[in-house]
């Protein structure tokens, strides 16, 4: 297909994302996250332990812990970004010189984006990876290593993909053929039926 046809024709529909709403769901979701991710590793190494739940902290610990978790954090999110791209070449087959990747230091956000549409069904897999990558994989690794550390950045990173889960659940409606182009300054995506006139 010329995806330049795509150019001067009106999307069939926008997905537009409430910022307001995504930062709610955001923060429950990482308190869930959090809830839940440190209750099922106190059970579980609990339970190896015969019982018992050992609890101990220090200012120096406190310290140390919470820088690792900001340097880990900002790296996860670099991360996250850079699943992105990777899921745009796998899905979309998008090639790497038509994506895009950069930091808004007035939003305080990191940014990943394809300058051409994809199919729906590879920009739903492209939107769901970094999640999988950067939120259940370090929740596994942290229950299975009894790492508290990385189920707290496990947590944060799952709730940072809200707004990624928000447009699945928009996407999840359409079907798998049609082309999604992403919007590369806002929060948004143009969705294209594709029976595209000249083709």
């Amino acid at each position: 297909m010329d995806f330049s046809q795509l150019e001067d024709r009106q999307p069939d529909k926008v997905v537009e994302l409430d910022m307001m709403k995504v930062a709610k769901e955001s923060l429950w979701l990482t308190l869930l996250s959090a809830v839940f991710l440190f209750l099922g590793n106190a059970l579980l190494h609990g339970l190896f332990r015969g019982g018992g739940f050992v609890f101990s902290f220090s200012i120096k610990g406190i310290l140390i812990g919470t820088l690792l978790f900001i340097i880990g954090y900002v790296v996860l999110i670099v991360v996250h970004e850079a699943f992105h791209l990777l899921g745009f070449r796998l899905f979309g087959k998008v090639p790497f010189r038509e994506m895009a990747f950069g930091l808004n230091l007035q939003a305080g956000i990191a940014y990943a984006t394809t300058k051409i549409p994809i199919h729906n069904s590879g920009m739903r897999k492209a939107l769901l990876l970094p999640l999988w990558m950067t939120g259940f994989l370090p929740a596994a690794i942290g229950l299975w290593s009894d790492s508290y550390l990385l189920l707290f950045l496990s947590a944060w990173l799952i709730g940072g993909a809200a707004g990624d889960l928000a447009m699945d659940r928009e996407l999840r409606h359409l079907p798998g053929d049609w082309l999604i182009r992403d919007d590369p300054e806002e929060p948004k995506l143009y969705a294209f039926r594709p029976d595209c006139p000249g083709e």
